[in-house]
């Protein structure tokens, strides 16, 4: 199986919606970090997994739409709470709906929002 994997940072903000969230429930910024790992079980025609330069193109598409954003005010945070895990599967359906390469089986989207806490979303594409 081969892999190719992409990490990027940035600063964005959100707040959390569940009852009694406690500090967590104030506006504030993480220094997020998205990291991007492609899965499959063979290379393309050029011997690539993955077009770096699709994946590039996707990554430049995140950090427009999410850094320096508060979170809670986007569409596809309605009506959810805002947790790692959610960003986590927002970022793998955008990724997805981008980067379509044949050879690739399966994403799997890490989103660390410190140095110590991370949630991933992973499924087939």
């Amino acid at each position: 199986m081969y892999t190719v994997t992409v990490v990027e940072d940035f600063v964005a903000q959100h707040y959390l919606t569940v009852p009694n969230p406690g500090p967590e429930g104030d506006p504030h910024s993480h220094h997020y970090e998205f990291e991007l790992t492609f899965r499959g079980p063979e290379l393309n025609e050029y011997d690539y997994l993955v077009d770096i330069d699709d994946v590039e193109a996707a990554v430049d598409d995140l950090l427009a739409r999410y850094e320096d954003t508060m979170l809670n005010d986007l569409p596809e945070f309605e009506g959810y709470n805002p947790s790692v895990e959610r960003f986590a599967a927002v970022v793998w359906e955008r990724v997805t709906d981008a980067v379509t390469d044949d050879t690739v089986e399966s994403v799997t989207v890490t989103v660390w929002e410190d140095d110590e806490a991370s949630a991933a979303y992973e499924s087939a594409v």
